[in-house]
């Protein structure tokens, strides 16, 4: 913790906490890299392995050497928010991860959780991907009727292939919707992913303390939810000590339970230190 001004305080990542969430990311981020190389590989692999001729129907090599290229972009756009998400880390531990001044918050979000948001998204993206496949798979049971010896039953099973081929393109398209829509939303999480966010000590903000997880809510703005956890023990118990007095001093307009919550984070962090001693 640091006071550079009168009245303003800032705490810094603990340096076990930031050491393991950045091993954690680093982890994560060569094992998609190296994830992103194999599905590159067996995707041009796989490409030299068919003939390229234009049909109507979609081949079955074609879905795979989509499902392949889109495992590439998935896991190289999941290395991007990684790369964001520890360059936040490092900067909160280097500038702060939570300042109190006399009339203001700042926080940034650098829980490991924010990993786990990262992984989450990527496991959304695949089954909305895997979805399109579905849609298309009709397309792909065309080129197969089409090799049925017996006219009637051949007429019969393209036909029902084309007409579940409409209904299934309706899917896909609806799916890949959701994809687009996540890679736009993906831009504004990657600006957002750890970066300090401001909000004015006011009766409009609602400060909220559940099992040693910060939570700040201002109208208009994200909310933010710091990890207690990742500062050192005497950094978390002064900071809970100040935001109680600051909650005094704005006679108790954060949130009314605040002083409870306090309390029984106070109570926990002793406890942890107890069960550790």
């Amino acid at each position: 913790m640091k006071q550079p001004a009168s009245d303003t305080y800032i705490f810094h990542l603990g340096r076990t906490a930031y050491q393991r969430t950045r091993l954690l990311g680093v982890l994560m981020a060569v094992a998609l890299f190296l994830g992103a190389l194999g599905s590159a590989w067996a995707c041009g692999w796989m490409w030299g392995t068919y003939r390229h001729d234009f049909t109507f129907y979609l081949k079955w090599q074609d879905a795979l050497v989509g499902l392949l290229g889109f495992l590439t972009f998935a896991m190289l756009k999941g290395d991007i928010l990684i790369a964001r998400f520890l360059f936040a880390l490092h900067q909160g531990y280097r500038k702060g991860t939570f300042l109190v001044s006399e009339h203001s918050l700042e926080a940034r979000d650098l829980s490991p959780l924010n990993l786990s948001s990262i992984f989450w998204m990527m496991n959304s993206e695949f089954w909305c991907f895997v979805a399109v496949l579905v849609g298309l798979v009709p397309a792909i049971l065309v080129g197969w009727t089409l090799h049925i010896t017996q006219p009637l039953l051949l007429v019969l099973a393209t036909g029902s292939a084309l007409l579940l081929s409409l209904a299934g393109l309706v899917v896909s398209i609806v799916a890949f919707s959701f994809i687009l829509i996540g890679c736009v939303g993906a831009i504004s999480f990657t600006k957002s992913l750890g970066a300090p966010q401001t909000y004015e000590l006011s009766n409009r903000t609602m400060v909220r303390i559940d099992a040693c997880q910060l939570t700040i809510i201002y109208p208009g703005a994200q909310e933010s939810l710091v990890d207690l956890r990742l500062l050192d023990k005497e950094d978390r118990c002064f900071l809970l000590d100040l935001l109680r007095e600051r909650w005094n001093n704005a006679q108790q307009v954060w949130n009314p339970t605040l002083g409870e919550e306090i309390e029984q984070a106070l109570r926990e962090s002793e406890e942890r230190r107890a069960v550790l001693a």
